[in-house]
This record gives structure tokens, C-alpha cells and sequence, in this order.
């Protein structure tokens, strides 16, 4: 008696409540339509302007810069390892190259 209750209430309840497409419905099973592809023709060609192309520039002569510090800093330090006195300078520096010059290594 109880799986006659609950298969008659299950069936009112399909009856009655709204059917939504869900992904068990045949309308997700459905196969989709492709997209229809995109030909690089189809626009003009696109270009940074003047601007952004010198602030790509700016932007990568900073990083170089720095990755330029960096590699010398590191070389300096290898150097110290072994011994060897890099004349090694920046901006504000102690000592300027010249006063690394007695000890042979040069730039």
C-alpha cells in the first residue's frame, strides 16, 4: 500500500509542478550548434597607437635596467667568493670605480 502512495504522489507531483529543462532533458542532449569561425580577415589589423607603443618601450627598458642591476649584483658576489674585487658601482656608492682598479680587474 505504501509504494501505491508514493507512486501516486509521485505522479501528482509531475503533474503539477513545471517542468524546467534541466540537464537531463532532451533539450540539453540536444547537440549545439558550432560557432561559426572568426577569420583574422574579417577587421583590420590592430596596432598599438605612438603612446602605447612608447609606454610598452619605457616600461621594458625599466625591467631591463633592473634585471641589469641584478645580473651585476650577482656577479660581484660570485667574485667576492673566489676573492676577486668587482668594480662594482651605483648610484650614491662609497667608492667609485677607479678605486677598484689596483686590484686588475677591470670592466
Amino acid at each position: 500500500m505504501r509504494d501505491l502512495i508514493a507512486r501516486t504522489l509521485a505522479w501528482v507531483l509531475s503533474v503539477l509542478a513545471p517542468r524546467r529543462p534541466g540537464r537531463h532533458s532532451a533539450a540539453h542532449l540536444a547537440p549545439q550548434p558550432a560557432p561559426a569561425p572568426v577569420s583574422p580577415w574579417s577587421r583590420p589589423w590592430s596596432s598599438p597607437s605612438k603612446e602605447e607603443a612608447a609606454a610598452i618601450f619605457r616600461q621594458q627598458a625599466e625591467t631591463t635596467m633592473q634585471l641589469g642591476v641584478i645580473r651585476e649584483r650577482r656577479r660581484a658576489a660570485a667574485l667576492a667568493t673566489l676573492g676577486v674585487d668587482y668594480p662594482y658601482t651605483y648610484n650614491g656608492a662609497p667608492f667609485p670605480a677607479s678605486a677598484f682598479v689596483a686590484s686588475g680587474v677591470t670592466a
